[in-house]
């Protein structure tokens, strides 16, 4: 009778473990939110590291394993994976992650896509037809996505609806304590010149009121010039800009050149969570990166 109980148990938590939505999530920032939402109800993996370029993640065979066992695929939908995902869904043979499946989960359905463009030329360096993909740093954007990603666990999970709803709804909650602090916390800064690498940062931008259009890239996705460089510095001078940010996997070295020739402070960003020490959360992520800049500003 014991060994028949005990044989019981081990299929009941079998059954339990099973039972979790099998979630392949492509880049941190998506799956820090995915996380939330699912709760203990999910089992989330993700593609990309979080110093990694998005935009080239190295697609290591095992991922197609992932995506093969997986319940749903959770991506950008701005195509900021398309140079490295097409591949691993096409090995992966996994009709429940497919186009237009429910298990095919796409976040920017919902989200008002900044500088989608008119027309498409590649004299414009890496652009994308669907508007810029950096979009889940903005606090609005991260409840967009959280309300999204609970309807569609849900569909494909019909016992949590209540729990991934009330789940979006607590991180909704958290998220507008804290914005309306970081908001607090930029207004002394509205209007500052804030010099990026790459073209990354409009969402952000737009949210606090900073202004982000000096690049230390010509165009993205094209290394910097020592012409273009000099040009950089010298409107970084004209238009008093004294900070720069700078991502884990792009060139810092770079950015300490240009911000030794301008008395610029450069600030170590990151747009997904663990990209910096102390940011293994989205609302960790966030406050960093607001107390950062603000540190900086306030310096300048």
């Amino acid at each position: 009778m014991k060994k028949i109980s005990l044989g019981l148990l081990g299929v009941l938590l079998a059954f339990g473990a099973q039972a979790k939505l099998n979630i392949v999530v492509t880049t941190p920032d998506l799956a820090a939110i995915a996380k939330e939402v699912g709760g203990d109800k999910v089992e989330i993996t993700t593609l990309a590291r979080s110093t990694e370029d998005p935009h080239f993640v190295d697609a290591k065979p095992s991922f197609i394993v992932k995506l093969n066992k997986a319940d749903a695929l959770v991506e950008g939908g701005a195509e900021l994976e398309i140079g490295w995902l097409p591949p691993l869904l096409a090995g992966a043979r996994n009709d429940k992650i497919q186009s237009g499946q429910p298990g095919r989960i796409l976040c920017n359905e919902g989200v008002s896509m900044l500088e989608v463009p008119s027309q498409l030329t590649r004299a414009e360096g890496d652009i994308h037809p669907l508007g810029n993909p950096h979009y889940v740093i903005d606090p609005v954007n991260a409840k967009v996505i959280a309300a999204h990603l609970a309807d569609a666990f849900a569909k494909l999970d019909s016992s949590g609806v209540e729990a991934y709803r009330d789940n979006a709804r607590k991180f909704t909650a958290a998220l507008d304590a804290k914005l309306a602090e970081w908001t607090a916390k930029l207004a002394p800064f509205k209007g500052a010149k804030v010099v990026s690498y790459h073209k990354s940062w409009p969402y952000f931008a737009e949210r606090f009121g900073l202004e982000m259009d000096i690049f230390l890239e010509p165009k993205p996705g094209i290394p910097p010039s020592p012409a273009h460089l000099a040009s950089v510095i010298a409107k970084m001078k004209e238009e008093k800009a004294r900070v720069i940010i700078v991502d884990p996997y792009l060139n810092r070295k770079t950015a300490e050149t240009v911000a030794r020739s301008t008395d610029a402070t450069v600030v170590d960003v990151a747009q997904m969570p663990g990209g910096v020490k102390g940011t293994d959360s989205y609302i960790a992520l966030e406050d960093y990166l607001v107390n950062s800049l603000a540190k900086a500003l306030q310096q300048k």
